[in-house]
């Protein structure tokens, strides 16, 4: 079962900078929600359907635009009736409303629909789907219905929204709330908030937000791990990352394919050929299979570093093991050939690829001019490869006809 966290230091404002003190905009979870009245914005569609009657006689929006019409055309017919009503009106608000007009116009809805859970799910999974941005005032709404009957993990997807957006003290604000309401924090809530912190810049946040889930005194899972690695790797640090995989390795905790590839992306770009070819042994060591992506990073790594023996060779394997060459691995060949000044390598390499049927694309042509134009010999090149393919189909003739002897 996922522990819970409910240490006073998780909560600490020193521990989060970016909840609101004195001078900053407080969050709207700990504010008491002011009294509802009628305002100017609620001018635009049908808030009811004739079936459901009840309450006062619904609003009438009189300007609709025809992006309006289009998306109220596309709300899905087996969506409630009491959900189809708000979602019209919701689609024919404006951002520029005031949060009060917007959650008068909710607040009439409740009181008139008397909605369940079910039907905030639904209304929440649409708005999602259609990337509106009233999703996240309808789920901060929302969380303070009890109709609605939030949980922990509403908390923990508001807190999620706010982490890919980087609005970190909205994040914090959502933890915040979340504890003043009586919810305990587990593991799965505080892995959002090393996602969160991690990917707005804050490593330090993030490593900390890790050893709290640590003093839950429960087996971390894959993510709460793989969200620690992510964060080393955006630190600049992959060696760390490195070493929580080893960590999870020995605990039987397979990482996921994405956390391999981004620690050996982090590698390559840097040159770093020794890390990389680690890390390509243990994802294949944990089951997972290359792909000509994969091998791609291990080719730059090589390219990069100057290495153009062993990017050839992790080539050649490559098209070994049956992964089919892509002109961005040939043009990283290309480039480790270029940096080392080995242009009879290179031309070798163009005929063998020839031979096997394999043509050179947009992106490795585009190394080849590159490095003849520096060399200032694109004609004579062209006539080398000719008489250097010529060659190699006079020997390769002679060794047929000794065979055949």
């Amino acid at each position: 079962m996922m522990g819970y966290y409910s240490c006073n230091a998780v909560l600490n404002s020193s521990a989060f900078p970016f909840v609101a003190s004195s001078g900053r905009r407080r969050s709207p979870f700990l504010e008491s929600r002011p009294p509802r009245f009628c305002c100017k914005c609620c001018t635009t569609t049908v808030v009811v359907d004739k079936e459901e009657k009840k309450g006062p006689s619904p609003r009438i929006f009189n300007h609709i635009t025809e992006e309006q019409e289009e998306a109220i055309s596309r709300i899905p017919v087996k969506m409630s009736k009491r959900c189809q009503a708000v979602m019209k009106q919701i689609i024919c608000s404006s951002e520029k409303d005031s949060s009060g007009c917007f959650d008068d116009m909710l607040g009439a809805w409740v009181r008139r629909m008397k909605p369940i859970r079910a039907d905030w799910l639904s209304l929440l999974k649409e708005l999602n789907t259609l990337h509106s941005p009233f999703y996240i005032k309808v789920a901060e709404f929302a969380l303070l219905e009890d109709s609605f009957e939030a949980n922990p993990r509403d908390y923990t997807k508001i807190i999620h929204y706010y982490g890919k957006l980087n609005q970190i003290q909205d994040a914090e604000n959502t933890l915040v709330a979340m504890k003043n309401r009586g919810f305990l924090i587990d593991q799965v809530t505080l892995t959002a908030m090393v996602q969160s912190y991690s990917k707005a810049g804050y490593h330090r946040l993030a490593e900390d937000t890790f050893n709290d889930i640590k003093l839950l005194g429960e087996p971390l899972d894959y993510r709460s791990y793989g969200s620690m690695v992510m964060a080393y790797i955006r630190a600049g640090t992959p060696e760390k990352g490195e070493a929580l995989l080893r960590e999870m390795d020995s605990l039987d905790i397979c990482a996921g394919r994405e956390v391999y590839k981004a620690l050996l992306r982090s590698y390559s770009m840097s040159g770093d050929s020794l890390g990389s070819k680690r890390v390509f042994d243990a994802l294949q060591i944990a089951g997972i299979t290359p792909d000509a992506k994969l091998c791609g990073l291990l080719i730059n790594a090589y390219s990069v570093s100057g290495q153009s023996q062993n990017a050839r060779l992790a080539f050649e394997n490559m098209r070994k093991a049956g992964i089919k060459a892509t002109d961005k691995c040939v043009a990283l060949v290309l480039s480790a050939y270029e940096m080392e000044e080995k242009l009879n390598e290179a031309l070798g390499f163009l005929v063998e690829l020839e031979k096997d049927s394999i043509m050179v694309g947009k992106e490795a042509s585009a190394v080849l001019a590159r490095w003849f134009k520096k060399l200032g010999v694109v004609e004579e090149v062209e006539l080398l490869l000719r008489e250097f393919s010529s060659n190699q189909n006079e020997i390769m003739q002679s060794d047929v006809s000794i065979y055949n002897t």
